[in-house]
């Protein structure tokens, strides 16, 4: 493998001089952008809406217009990039993945480095997230971290002995597809029983609603969700639960066992020191976190036990944005 892409980090030789990084975190609905120093504060950011653009040169003539946007006058040391979908990471291309005109096969990296006269780095919407908190947030003074994100889905990244891991081609950490129970639901992907069809927000709104319709409609689940003319959804069981309806505590004690199955076969697999938990459920509070870590610590083997940590991730919405930018930090440990 080529030296340049064995790990993510780069080395940086002019370490008493101020460069500018640019972190672009890439959507199906928005593009966002800003601009960091060395010590990765946001100096700037601004953000464009992706509706309406019409095709693929669209997409990158508008991150281009955004880079140039947020750096100014600044001369910028590198652009880094977050997008969903399948990403090849060494090659610096998108091969598929979000909601935009053509958006398949894109050599995104080289595309960029033409048009900027930088280095470009592409990675993963997951592992920018992942890197980020590793360098920035809730995973700082840890050697061995996972990050996984609890949302439509569940997306995860891997930082291990120091180092985002990205596998062979690319594809590490999708842990959201472990398989929980084979007879379990479909899954988006095709199979059945992985574990977002039991874990992630959309299968927490599931559960929420079965449950609901178990008991009679008879649920504080169900006036949250009339109240705002939806259908059971994550929040309505959170909410429901911290309020003491019996219905919604039970459906929460049941999102916790499943949660613990995945992070415990995360556990065996990788023997993190931490673990960050980002999107909806990291702002549950000690009424999640504190069971699960029990409900997590009883599920693994003994010798794991007391050997992680289960935080909530810190950098909110612009973790994407942060990550990106973070990939030209070194010196992280």
């Amino acid at each position: 493998m080529d030296d340049k892409y064995r790990d993510i980090v780069v080395n940086d030789n002019l370490e008493n001089k101020q460069k500018y990084i640019v972190g672009v975190d890439l959507g199906g609905t928005k593009i966002a952008t800003g601009l960091f120093d060395n010590q990765g504060q946001m100096l700037s950011r601004t953000q464009r809406a992706t509706a309406g653009l019409q095709s693929a040169e669209d997409v990158i003539a508008t991150i281009v217009e955004t880079i140039r946007e947020v750096s100014g006058d600044h001369k910028i040391a590198g652009v880094g990039v977050a997008s969903p979908g399948a990403i090849d990471s060494r090659r610096g291309m998108i091969l598929n993945g979000i909601n935009l005109p053509g958006w398949s096969n894109i050599p995104l990296q080289a595309e960029l480095e033409s048009r900027l006269g930088t280095e470009v780095k592409l990675v993963n919407d997951a592992n920018a997230a992942a890197w980020g908190e590793f360098v920035y947030g809730a995973g700082r003074g840890s050697l061995n971290m996972i990050y996984v994100t609890f949302s439509t889905g569940i997306g995860s990244g891997l930082v291990l002995d120091g180092q985002l891991f990205l596998g062979s081609n690319s594809f590490a950490g999708e842990l959201g597809h472990t398989v929980i129970d084979p007879h379990g639901a479909v899954c988006g992907c095709g199979r059945r029983g992985c574990w977002e069809t039991f874990a992630s927000g959309t299968a927490i709104g599931r559960m929420g609603q079965e449950a609901v319709a178990e008991a009679g409609g008879i649920s504080l689940m169900s006036e949250l969700a009339s109240a705002e003319d939806l259908p059971v959804m994550a929040t309505h069981v959170f909410q429901a639960a911290a309020a003491g309806d019996v219905v919604a505590c039970d459906t929460l004690a049941n999102v916790i066992h499943y949660t613990g199955l995945g992070l415990m076969n995360i556990i065996h697999s990788f023997n993190p020191d931490c673990i960050v938990i980002g999107g909806g459920v990291s702002r549950a509070g000690s009424a999640f976190f504190e069971p699960l870590m029990k409900q997590t610590d009883e599920l693994v083997m003994e010798p794991y036990r007391g050997t992680f940590n289960l935080k909530p991730a810190e950098l909110k919405d612009d973790v994407g944005v942060i990550g990106a930018a973070a990939l030209f930090k070194d010196n992280v440990n």
